[in-house]
């Protein structure tokens, strides 16, 4: 008679969404290994008994990306591939319900803020000593800093709070602690996310304290890069700016998604901001950071949306020459303010947009491209990919922005390193150089 062999379990963290959900995939595995648990990220091998599915709810192509990937793990644990599928995430915080009954081959779902939940479930304990001591998945000289959870904003488009609930900063010395950690481990450019980064500190210093982080997280020895993502244009602290030019270490870099340009669209997406008031902010941003890098994110098909409005947004993407640019299309999601309203704007038309914004932006990125031409930029290389070295600048950040390609037969770098770069060629969003000094 067979007797069956006792294997040691795997974990498989399956990371769907944004940076946010893949630092909450970090802890994860971080608690894992720390309770001895053999943990992969995002495997393809199909040695892995335990699968966890960290889930994006944010519109409605991320949640069918979400349920899609829990289907697939579901039908592989009714094959026998696996013997625990268990979820967590920003989908399974909002329609936990739900998915308990329309898949109940999940053993297990999980909210945002539950990882002591999901570890139980495991047998495992939540080691407290292990904050701050987060194992990364991004390659080892960049990591991403979640400064805090949550969002006490109320756009009337964004179920985030649903999701995430409200605002919460976590303290600088955590912050800075966390950093020390990462810069031994090597990491030399931080990247820093949240719902809303200018809202820091507010609910624990009762007052906007993002500046003082910032010169908290600057001083961290071996961090070089500090980079800047998801700010609120409403009432933004412009001492962002001074500290931004003061310290060598802060990119100029700035991701300030402004969403519209229309006042009367802005006015029902609940921005607390106006047209004029977005064109004085990007102003006084560029006068304080001449060389400032900005990136926005903006929503079309919102409902209500009006040729005309669009037409507003055209003119306002095509006046202010963003650096960076990305859209998205509305998405009706229940629980909002914005469901509310009839969402009278069609797919068609909302694509229609999408790609009319991003034909002006690509326009306008060819444009600043040519114009680097010959310039020397300080690029730090991420990987090799075919026959270039490939890197960033200090304008780019890693997956959404430019990169800058470096034929690897006549140079060589070693990825992680910074190097002086001369731009040689030019496309609408991929620069190319020769190096010019290893630093």
């Amino acid at each position: 008679m067979k007797t069956k062999t006792l294997k040691q379990d795997k974990v498989n963290v399956i990371t769907l969404g944004c940076s946010k959900n893949l630092v909450d995939s970090e802890n994860i595995i971080t608690q894992l290994r720390g309770n001895d648990y053999e943990v992969v990220h995002d495997s393809n091998e199909e040695d892995a008994n335990i699968i966890v599915v960290n889930t994006c709810g944010f519109i409605d192509l991320a949640k069918e990306e979400s349920v899609n990937t829990i289907l697939e793990y579901a039908a592989i644990k009714k094959q026998g591939g696996i013997d625990k599928l268990y979820v967590t995430g920003c989908l399974s915080q909002r329609y936990k319900d739900d998915l308990e009954k329309e898949i109940p081959e999940v053993d297990a779902y999980f909210g945002t803020l539950e990882l002591p939940g999901l570890l139980a479930k495991l047998n495992a304990d939540y080691k407290h000593e292990l904050i701050g001591e987060r194992i990364t998945t991004t390659p080892q000289h960049y990591a991403y800093l979640k400064i805090s959870e949550g969002c006490n904003r109320t756009c009337s488009f964004c179920a985030i709070p649903l999701m995430r609930g409200k605002h919460i900063s976590k303290p600088i010395e955590a912050l800075v602690a966390e950093a020390r950690n990462l810069a031994k481990m090597g990491v030399k450019e931080l990247m820093l996310i949240a719902q809303e980064l200018t809202y820091y500190g507010l609910d624990i210093y009762k007052k906007r304290e993002l500046p003082r982080l910032l010169d908290a997280l600057a001083d961290v020895e071996g961090i070089e890069w500090i980079r800047l993502h998801y700010a609120y244009p409403s009432k933004f602290p412009t001492e962002i700016f001074e500290v931004m030019a003061r310290r060598p270490e802060i990119c100029n870099y700035l991701d300030m998604p402004l969403q519209h340009a229309s006042d009367g669209v802005l006015e029902r997406m609940r921005r607390q901001i106006t047209r004029k008031e977005t064109e004085d902010l990007v102003q006084t941003a560029r006068q304080h950071v001449p060389d400032l890098t900005l990136r926005t994110t903006l929503l079309v098909g919102f409902p209500g949306e009006t040729d005309a409005e669009f037409e507003e947004l055209c003119d306002f993407v095509r006046a202010m020459r963003f650096d960076r640019l990305g859209v998205f299309q509305y998405s009706h999601e229940e629980g909002t303010s914005g469901y509310l309203l009839e969402d009278d704007v069609s797919a068609a038309v909302k694509a229609e947009r999408a790609n009319q914004i991003m034909e002006i932006q690509q326009e306008i990125s060819f444009e600043k491209n040519q114009e680097l031409k010959n310039q020397v930029k300080k690029v730090l290389f991420d990987r090799k990919e075919g026959e270039y070295f490939v890197g960033r600048t200090e304008g780019d950040s890693p997956e959404v922005d430019n990169e800058v390609l470096v034929k690897a037969k006549d140079h060589y770098v070693r990825v992680g390193d910074f190097a002086m770069v001369k731009i040689t060629e030019a496309t609408e969003y991929d620069l190319y150089g020769e190096v010019v000094d290893v630093q």
